[in-house]
């Protein structure tokens, strides 16, 4: 999830400067072995069985004849997304290859290559989760608090509420 967020981080800081130049070859190599190291091609590959499982009900229409076929063609289609993979991990290598020179990109990658890198990457869901959470929470409690007090407030100016 960690890793989906500085996707998204970059993405959005490095729109413009993505459009404006083509990152180096050299920045290219360095930002697909960080992509590689990130794990992200095993997230896009994961993507596959969620996108095909949101398909299925919709083709199959609880029909056991079409279900087989379908469950038939499953190694067919997963060629076919081959092509979409390979393209969502060129577009990943070239986000981190237009925000970070090829140096900061192997600072980076060697960093998540370290064990802390990697005890980074293993835990990332579970922390941005709990993160998340903590800031539901503490949102929530700063909403009633906030709400007594502006109650309350209004009240003394005279408004009934």
């Amino acid at each position: 999830m960690l890793r989906s967020v500085m996707v998204i981080v970059v993405l959005l800081f490095s729109a413009g400067a993505a459009e404006a130049q083509t990152p180096s070859p050299e920045a290219m190599s360095a930002a697909r072995a960080l992509v590689t190291t990130l794990k992200l091609p095993d997230q896009y590959k994961a993507l596959l069985p969620v996108i095909l499982l949101g398909i299925k009900p919709a083709l199959v229409q609880d029909r056991p004849e079409i279900e087989q076929d379908y469950n038939l063609l499953m190694p067919a289609i997963a060629d076919a997304y081959t092509p979409y993979f390979n393209s969502m991990v060129d577009a990943a290598a070239t986000v981190y290859a237009s925000a970070f020179t090829a140096d900061e990109l192997r600072e980076i990658e060697a960093f998540y290559r370290g064990p802390t890198g990697q005890k980074l990457l293993q835990n990332s869901h579970a922390i941005t989760e709990q993160v998340a959470q903590v800031g539901r929470d503490g949102g929530r409690k700063a909403a009633d608090d906030l709400r007594m007090r502006l109650t309350e407030a209004l009240r003394q100016k005279g408004h009934k509420l």
